[in-house]
């Protein structure tokens, strides 16, 4: 539970960043091949390649291209047609592509995990509900898509590793390389070499979330979703809302209703409380 803490505060200043300093100035494309070169060169040093058998190695690839490779190309995306706000919005829906793609691979209902997933919705929604317009539709179902290999990468993840007494550093750069062979491909097909980043600050933040975001905190993120039951994974995906506005607030003096901030964190709070009352009978 520790590293999904650790990790929704680390990420909360994702959004901002991309929003701010990315978004519609770098090509999308090129940050997402930046930032998970980054993270893949953390790990490079760490694999142990005649150890780990071949089969674990392409699962792990495969699961890295859809929760990291595919998933940034519609996540960055979506802050060209979405506003930061917009986009946490849009996010409410991942714990229930978590908790329904659990129950699928199981054969199996888990009311608990369902019911614990949808309050966290409904807290989510209490604190980003707004109107919204222009071209949001676009950006609603590239949000959708980058919730979907999100939810798919944690879940295939913790079912492939949940059993293995492996240290996690040693193979997780196959992770990495998977999603790294979707952002060279992705690039080379679409990058636009005219919209680079010019200035440092831009770099600067590619830089941290590469190496800090990416590389660190999906590692942290993954590790940590081995160690907690899909309920509260599900319910932990939506806690990055309120510490995403938070970040707004405090740093970059965005508005924001502190009341339905409280009121809805206090409601995805009250999740974490339903799966574990369900996780005991």
């Amino acid at each position: 539970m520790q590293y999904l803490i650790s990790v929704t505060v680390l990420w909360a200043f994702s959004f901002s960043l991309i929003g701010v300093y990315l978004a519609g100035q770098v090509d999308a494309w090129f940050s997402v091949l930046v930032r998970i070169a980054l993270a893949t060169c953390v790990f490079l040093p760490f694999l142990e390649f005649s150890v780990i058998p071949k089969k674990l190695a392409a699962k792990l690839m495969l699961i890295g291209a859809i929760q990291l490779g595919v998933m940034y190309g519609f996540y960055y995306h979506s802050f060209l047609f979405l506003s930061v706000p917009e986009v946490l919005l849009f996010t409410v829906m991942t714990p229930l592509y978590i908790t329904l793609l659990n129950d699928l691979l199981d054969r199996r209902f888990h009311i608990g995990f369902l019911v614990a997933a949808l309050i966290a919705v409904i807290g989510a929604i209490a604190i980003r509900y707004e109107g919204v317009d222009g071209q949001f539709v676009i950006g609603m179902l590239l949000v959708q898509g980058a919730n979907m290999c999100f939810a798919t990468g944690q879940v295939l993840y913790k079912r492939l590793m949940q059993d293995k007494h492996i240290a996690q550093q040693s193979v997780f750069g196959w992770f990495f390389i998977g999603a790294l062979l979707v952002a060279v491909t992705s690039f080379a097909a679409f990058g636009d070499l005219s919209r680079l980043p010019t200035t440092s600050v831009q770099w600067s933040v590619l830089i941290y979330l590469g190496v800090v975001a990416s590389g660190l905190g999906y590692f942290a993120w993954n590790k940590g979703a081995i160690e907690v039951d899909v309920g509260v994974l599900a319910v932990m995906n939506n806690m990055l809302i309120p510490a995403g506005i938070l970040v707004n607030v405090a740093i970059w003096n965005r508005d924001a209703d502190i009341m339905r901030l409280v009121i809805g964190g206090a409601i995805i709070m009250s999740a974490l409380w339903v799966n574990k009352r369900f996780s005991k009978t």
